[in-house]
Parts: C-alpha cells; structure tokens; sequence
C-alpha cells in the first residue's frame, strides 16, 4: 500500500475493533475464542473481548505482532428479543422513512430539500391515518354498524348480543355501538404511540460521549478542508426533538380518524328530519375535527430535522396537549354518538366510507408531486450512479403506499368474509352484510394484474443470468488455470456470480412495480368511484368473457390480499418460537432501520442511533487513553455503521483510525439508493479524513462492492475481486472441496491478514510530524440548509 500522507504521533498499543454485520454474531464467533469477557455496554449492545486479552494494554509486549481484538455486538438492537419479529407489521412505516433519505444530492435548493421532507412527511402522515381508517373499518363498520344491525349476522355470533339491533337493548343503537367499538382503533393508536415512545427511550436517546462530537469548523482554519457530510453533523444520530413533535402529530391524527367515524353517522342523522339531537352539536364536533386536522398538518410539515448542533430542546406544547386535545374531542364525539336516538337503524355501509378514496388519491398526489420535486433536485447535481435518476425516493414511497394498502385491505376483506359467513362480501349473492368499501375490492382486483405485468420482466432477468453465467464459465476456467477443468465446478462458480449481479438490477424493478402500482392504483379509485360497485358487479351486462376474468380478479385478488396479511403475522408468530426464523426476519430490520425515524415516528426504531454513539465514544476514549493505533473492521451493514462512527470523530481521534471494510455496501446500495449521504463527494471526503481506508470485495457477493472512488482520491481504497472460492479444486493442501463463500467469512481470506497488517504498519509513525503542518479539520457538504435536512 502506498505510504501514509501524514504519520501519527505514537506508537502505542493496537487495536482491532471489529463490527459484525447483518442478521447478527455472536462475540465467541467474531473473537474465534468460547472465553468472551464484556468489556462495557449492557445486555443490548456491548463491547468483548477474550478473557486473556482483558490487560492487554498493561502488557504490550504479547501484542508486537498483531492487534488486540474487540467485537462491538448489535445485533440485540433489531434481532434479539422474539416480540420484535412483530415490528413486521409496522413495514410500511419503515419504507416511508426509507424514502425520506433517498433524495438526491443537489446544491444550492434549501427551499426544495425542504419541500422534499414535508412532502414525505405527509405521505407517512397519510399512512398513519390509513392504518387508523382500516381498523375503524373493522370495529366500527363491518362489526358495530353491519353485522351488529343485521339478525342474520349478530345471532350467529354470541359475543355480538348485547350489540345486536334485534335484541333491543341499551347498547343496540348504532351510536352507542359505534361509541363502544371506537375503544378498538383508539387502544391501537395508544398503542403505537407507547411503542414509539418506549423504543425512543432505549434506542435513540443515547447522547454522543462529550469530547467526541466533531470540531465545530465554521471558522473555516483549513485551505484545503475535507468535507463533512451530514452523516458528521454533532445532532444527526440525536432526533429527540423531531420524532418527539411527530408522535404527538401521528397520535393526534390517529385519535381524529377515530373521531370522524363515530361523529360522520351521528350527525348526518341529526341534519336529517325528525331527530331528537340538535344538529348543531355535530356541526360543532365536525368544524373541531377540521380544525385538528389542521393543525396536524402544520406540525407535520413546518419542522424537519436539526443536525448542525445536539438539539435537546422540546416542542413541549405541542407533544402535551395535541393528542390531549384530539383524545377530548374523541371523548365529546362518543358522549354525542351514544345520545338516545329512538329509531335510529344502520344499514348498508357506515356513512363516511369515502375516507379510503380521499387517502388513496392524496397519496397519489403526493407521490407525484415528490417525483417532480426529485426530479428537480436530480437536474441540479446529476450524479450518474443514483438510481432511476433520483426517483428512488418516490418509487419507494409509491411501494409504503402500497404495501399500506395490502396490510389494511387484506384485514378488512378477511373481516368481511368472516362475518359473512358463505356469502362474497359487496356481490350480493346470499351476503348477509354489504361488506367493506367498494375501493378495497378495486385494489384487491388489481394484484393478480400486477402480478401477471411481472411475470415478463422475472423470466427476462432469469435468462439474462442464465446466459450471464454461460459467458463467465470459461473466464472462471482461465482465472483457475486449471489444465482438466470441472465443468460443474465451473457451473457453480460462475452461476454464483451471475445471480450476485442480480442486485444492481434491483432499482429497475422497483421502478416497474412503482410505476405499475400508480397506474393501477389510479384505475381503481376512478373504476369504484364510476361505478359505485364491486368490479364483479361493475362488468355485469359486458361479454361472458370480461365478466368472467373481473369476478376471477376481484375473488382471487381478495383472496391474495388477505393471505398476504396473513404471512406476515404467521412470520411474525414464527419468529416468536423459531430462534433460526427471527434471526432471518432481523436481517430486514439491520438493512431497514439503519436511519433514524425521519418521516414517521411508529416506523421501527433506529438501531444507529445508539450503536454509532457507542463506536465513536468507544475509539475516542480507547485512542485518548493509550495514544495508540486503531483499526475499525466493519462486515456488511458493520462496514456502514464503522463509516458513519468514523464521520463523527474529532479530527485528532481520525488521524489514529484506519477503516477495514469488506463485504460492504457502502457504494453498491447506500451510494446508489442514498445518495445526498453516501454519494461520491461524501465517501471521497471520508477517505481524506480517515487516516487510511481499505475495502475487499468479491465478484460472488451480492450485496458487497467496491467504492468506486478512483485514484483521484489518493491512495487506492479497493482490492478485489477476491478469489472465492480459494481453491478450484482439490489440492494437498486442501483435500476437501472450498465452498463458494459470498457474503461471508472474509477473514478466512489471507489477504485479510495482510491488508489489516498494512493498515496498521501504515498508522505507524515513519517521520516526525511538523509543527507547521495545517491541522485538517471538516467542513459542511455544500447543498443542504443550515441546521436541517428537509
């Protein structure tokens, strides 16, 4: 490796910090020693290390030739505990906040990053409202208002009695009984803000350590100053205020949707004649709820994130009295709801239904406006590598909108099919009850379609790799050199890496099914909203054969929608059992919950914003007390986590820091899909600020890659592709066959050892520093507004 640009001032001890990756290890497997010792942390994350290696500062002369290493363990901050397999169900939530950091890298657009947040904020908003909505839908409608006004459904069901119109009772109202189903979503809102506000508590509100907050550098002391991109900034792992002033909106609005079901019924029937209410009421409750939801709006969109400074202050009216004020209003709602109305009857559908059309079509909009908008930010700074051309955002916004959809759809169709008993709910053959809104029927009609438009675009990238791996076969053969080579050996090998190459084809099918998704989407709301019936109901009167294929659609997307719901709690309740199953389901939540909750506060919470305090705190403390050298060693999603550590340390601590990365997807993944965080000005400005930096990749990884930074940013970062397997075939020193290794095991690789001792020969001191030399410090990344991020 080339000679170091500037020696550190010691030769003090050496340290190994390694940092596992995704889905999780175990500290005796990263440490290769069943003798582990916690060092410090607490049973969620902590710091090992082998028993024998506890004094190794106080004995340097066992460690002339090799580091002493340390294993930081994580993998309890998403897969340890089995009830977290259940924060599954909270996906949606989690891909919305995805798309918050997805905008692309511009300068000089503060006014259009902020539009970009509010926008993603109101989306996320809109989610929230549509989870509320669907479990009103449930309780509320199909149950207190249908199935409980209807003989034919409540005396099936015994547990519905007391609410059944026919029995006459005191309950048997349909505002009482809308009043007391209410409890249902308003226990689900509650809910949610307590996990919110739980998970915050024990994740992301972990301070960084004094002393190791990046130097404040608007002094601007440098010529030549390194940037320092917003994943540096001393508040960004530290989201107190923002996730704060979004639960108490998220909740707000959660209590308000409830709100508007029971108040809807109740005083449309007080406008009408003969009712023993006076009208005014509801006009009063109704002009409050715009009002509520008013003011939700203006807290969702007037504040983003502050990064430039800890920001520990509160909005403290807001977080005290918004969901106060929106729980009093469902309080007066329900009082007015269970006034004695003496005839009053349900029937048909709950008045207001038109809630799932209003939603659907604001977040279409949204989502449009949010690609205008990426657009724009993409046509200021083009950077070719982001994906679709910055509209990675809004694609994966279109997707949370969509898998919202499928979640609060496939309960309220499997609801409706329950209580309806052999009937189809909405056909009107032998149905007891009308069913859900018509719109969710349009949904559920267009997921076979969207699954038949995917079918062309699988078996095209399935043949693309099919003659992929044909071409690389006889490449593997010449790598190898092997004179009698194994052709099914040869198969696997190249087979391996045609299919890893998969990934980056990944941001074209996301593409499509986004696109697809608005287009049907939008065929939906105007066939439901033409109509005013179910698609099977609606073709009646066309040919026998377009009659046929819409009843096909619309049963079997129905029953598509609810088995989806259905696998994700089934995955959830598996996890809870199977340890092998929660690890796997951890993995989405390690890819997932890397960014803090931007967007929406249920999303499941950020794991970096404590394991990145604690690496930075962890090489700030370790370098100030022995004045030695250190090499952070990140795997996978460790290879982000040590990157991001890096990017908050002192400049002083990061001239005794050198980063290991491998297997790392740092530019493949974080480069491509987030590029205003991971993009080429941040990863060049990281490889200058870093002492030294090196990165192993192979050829049979599907989610590592290379850096792609290029000689221009001094010396070379990448080495690969690495052999894999190491051996072709069988040899006397290895008399069994190597497997292929991917994804995993990189140390077992000697170029491991030999790039770590590189790395750390180069953190030697070779000449004296001089005194004159200009300290380098870091600098904001131009582009984004001060003191936020959209």
């Amino acid at each position: 490796m080339p000679p170091p640009t500037q020696a550190t001032q010691s030769t003090g001890p050496a340290l190994e910090l390694l940092v596992h990756g995704v889905g999780g290890t175990t500290p005796q497997e990263m440490l290769v020693d069943p003798r582990t010792v916690r060092v410090t942390g607490d049973a969620t994350a902590a710091i090992y290390r082998r028993s024998g290696d506890i004094d190794a500062e106080q004995h340097p002369e066992r460690y002339r030739d090799r580091p002493i290493p340390e294993a930081y363990c994580w993998s309890n901050l998403t897969s340890g505990n089995g009830s977290r397999a259940l924060w599954l169900l909270l996906l949606p939530f989690m891909v919305i906040n995805l798309a918050h950091w997805m905008r692309p890298a511009a300068t000089g657009r503060p006014r259009t990053v902020r539009l970009y947040g509010a926008l993603v904020r109101l989306v996320a908003l809109s989610l929230t409202v549509l989870l509320t909505a669907a479990a009103c839908e449930v309780a509320l409608d199909l149950t207190a208002w249908q199935c409980a006004g209807v003989a034919a459904c409540s005396d099936q069901r015994s547990w519905l009695g007391f609410l059944s119109a026919a029995q006459g009772g005191w309950w048997s109202q349909p505002g009482r009984r809308l009043a007391l189903a209410a409890l249902v979503p308003t226990a689900l809102v509650g809910l949610l803000w307590y996990l919110s506000n739980r998970t915050w508590s024990a994740y992301e509100s972990q301070r960084p350590l004094t002393g190791t907050v990046p130097d404040d550098d608007s002094a601007g002391t440098a010529p030549a100053e390194p940037l320092r991109p917003a994943l540096g900034r001393p508040g960004f792992w530290f989201g107190r205020r923002l996730v704060a002033r979004l639960r108490a909106a998220h909740t707000a609005a959660g209590f308000l949707t409830v709100t508007a079901s029971v108040a809807g019924a109740a005083a449309r029937h007080d406008r009408a004649a003969g009712s023993s209410v006076p009208a005014v009421y509801g006009r009063v409750i109704e002009a409050l709820l715009v009002l509520g939801m008013l003011v939700v709006l203006w807290v969702v969109c007037r504040r983003g994130r502050s990064e430039r400074r800890l920001d520990n202050r509160l909005d403290r009216a807001v977080i005290t009295y918004l969901p106060g004020a929106a729980l009093t209003l469902l309080v007066l709602a329900s009082v007015h709801a269970a006034w004695s109305r003496p005839g009053w009857a349900s029937a048909g559908t709950l008045p207001g239904d038109i809630t799932f059309r209003v939603v659907t079509l604001a977040q279409g909009a949204s989502v449009v406006a949010l690609a205008a908008v990426a657009w724009r930010l993409y046509r200021r700074s083009p950077e070719p590598r982001t994906v679709m051309r910055g509209l990675g955002g809004p694609s994966v916004a279109m997707l949370a909108c969509a898998l919202g959809g499928v979640m609060t759809g496939g309960v309220a169709q499997r609801v409706a099919d329950w209580l309806d008993g052999p009937g189809s709910p909405g056909m009107g053959r032998s149905a007891v009850i009308d069913g859900p809104p018509v719109l969710l029927s349009w949904q559920a009609s267009v997921i076979p379609v969207l699954l038949v438009l995917l079918l062309l675009p699988g078996v095209a990238l399935g043949v693309r790799t099919y003659l992929a791996a044909r071409r690389l076969e006889p490449l593997v053969d010449a790598e190898y050199e092997e004179r009698r080579p194994d052709p099914a050996r040869t198969k696997q090998i190249a087979r391996t890496r045609a299919t890893a190459a998969l990934t980056d084809s990944a941001p074209g099918i996301v593409g499509l099914v986004s696109g697809a998704t608005l287009l049907l989407g939008a065929g939906a709301v105007g066939g439901a909203w033409a109509s005013g019936q179910v698609p099977g109901l609606a073709m009646d009167g066309s040919s026998p054969f377009v009659e046929s294929v819409a009843e096909a659609a619309q049963s079997t997307g129905s029953w598509m929608i609810g088995f989806g719901f259905l696998v994700f709690v089934a995955c959830g309740r598996r996890a809870y059992r199977d340890a092998s199953a929660r690890r796997t389901i951890g993995i989405l939540w390690d890819v997932g919950t890397f960014w803090p909750r931007a967007a929406h506060p249920f999303a499941p919470p950020c794991y970096a914003e404590r394991a990145v305090p604690d690496l930075a705190s962890r090489m700030s403390g370790w370098t100030a007390r022995t004045r030695g050298r250190l090499v952070i060693s990140g795997h996978s999603q460790g290879s982000v986590l040590a990157a991001s550590a890096v990017w908050q340390l002192p400049a002083g601590t990061r001239r005794r820091v050198a980063l290991l990365t491998y297997g790392s997807p740092i530019e493949r993944l974080y480069g491509r899909w987030f590029p205003a965080y991971f993009g080429p000005v941040q990863l060049h400005g990281l490889h200058r600020s870093v002492h030294c930096w090196r990165n192993l990749w192979r050829a049979t990884d599907p989610i590592g890659g290379e850096i792609r930074l290029g000689e221009e940013s001094g010396p070379e970062v990448d080495r690969g592709p690495l052999k894999d397997p190491l051996v072709y075939g069988r040899t006397p020193e290895h008399p069994l066959p190597e497997p292929v290794l991917g994804h995993s095991d990189y140390q077992a690789d000697p170029v491991f050892a030999q790039e770590r001792a590189a790395l750390l020969e180069r953190l030697t001191p070779l000449l004296p520093q001089q005194a004159d030399e200009p300290r380098q410090e870091l600098r904001e990344v131009p582009g984004g507004p001060p003191g936020t991020a959209g």
